[in-house]
């Protein structure tokens, strides 16, 4: 599985799944939307349903690739009975951000029932080398945040025609 608000969705996690799937041998890859992401309770841009839409048709050619909802917050919970977590150097600081968690202990115990964690770079972000996807450096500048403020290049492209503010 691979968790995140995918707000737009972009090139990135596209090759992100691609790799993943190549790399470590994955039948399908489950792109899993959190319904109020943490730390972004209220996303700019098109409503979930709206989202999960455009998601839904930029997923249209690719048979093993799905999308999903979660009322799940935490990277621990979103992954329980999956094989693996996909995700970027970033996702990974925050899952081991004692801030999340009410102690370094519940911090820990989080972590350790994580399945088998698969983490793509991400320029300013350190990557335990033993968890590493590799992609190509082209992508590891690619945003979400940059797409939202106006770099369409970064969507996926379904996304980068039916993405609005709201």
């Amino acid at each position: 599985m691979f968790p995140g608000s995918f707000n737009p969705l972009t090139v990135a996690h596209l090759e992100i799944a691609r790799r993943a799937r190549e790399d470590h041998q994955l039948d399908e890859i489950h792109l899993v939307v959190s319904e109020i992401a943490l730390d972004k309770p209220t996303p700019p841009g098109p409503t979930l349903t709206e989202r999960i839409d455009i998601i839904e048709d930029d997923l249209a050619d690719t048979p093993w690739l799905f999308v999903t909802t979660t009322s799940d917050q935490l990277i621990a919970d979103i992954s329980a009975g999956y094989d693996a977590v996909i995700m970027g150097a970033d996702k990974w600081e925050q899952v081991n951000d004692v801030g999340y968690y009410d102690s370094a202990s519940e911090r820990d115990a989080a972590v350790a029932r994580l399945p088998t964690v698969i983490v793509a770079r991400r320029a300013g972000y350190a990557t335990p080398e033993n968890l590493i996807l590799e992609t190509d450096a082209s992508i590891h500048d690619v945003s979400s945040t940059q797409a939202r403020a106006g770099d369409r290049s970064m969507m996926a492209p379904g996304a980068a025609k039916r993405w609005h503010t709201g």
